[in-house]
């Protein structure tokens, strides 16, 4: 997987000083930051950086396909690197803690529930909402 940046190069965008900072702090997440995660990550780096800079940015980077938006249902629009491996989400509603996980059962039987409806499976996305089990 390229990174970030020379995928945006790659696709022809101009890339300034400060988008390459953004471009660099999603890079360097293994979480699902919201804009305003990614505002305060990346004005550590270059405090100069304004919101609205990172706003405008993540929107170019979605429209371009380099990020891809996620909305687990708290009124936060998260992203992530569009060409991360595939995985799948189980959200804590009470925390909000996002958890990654893949399961070959549910990629088989999504294939198999595909081709008896009389299709090609291309892609999809599967997240799971839950509480945590009370520990005796």
């Amino acid at each position: 997987m390229a990174d970030i940046i020379a995928r945006c190069e790659a696709k022809g965008l101009r890339m300034t000083d400060q988008r390459r900072v953004v471009a660099r702090v999603i890079d360097e997440s293994d979480d699902h930051p919201d804009v305003e995660e990614l505002y305060a990550r990346s004005a550590k780096i270059d405090p100069r950086i304004s919101i609205a800079t990172v706003y405008r940015t993540v929107k170019l980077f979605e429209e371009a396909g380099i990020l891809e938006k996620l909305e687990f249902g708290d009124g936060r629009a998260r992203y992530e690197d569009a060409e991360r491996d595939h995985h799948d989400h189980l959200i804590d509603v009470n925390s909000g803690d996002v958890i990654e996980f893949v399961d070959p059962e549910i990629e088989a039987l999504q294939e198999k529930i595909a081709a008896r409806l009389g299709y090609k499976l291309i892609g999809h996305r599967l997240e799971l909402l839950g509480i945590p089990l009370k520990k005796n």
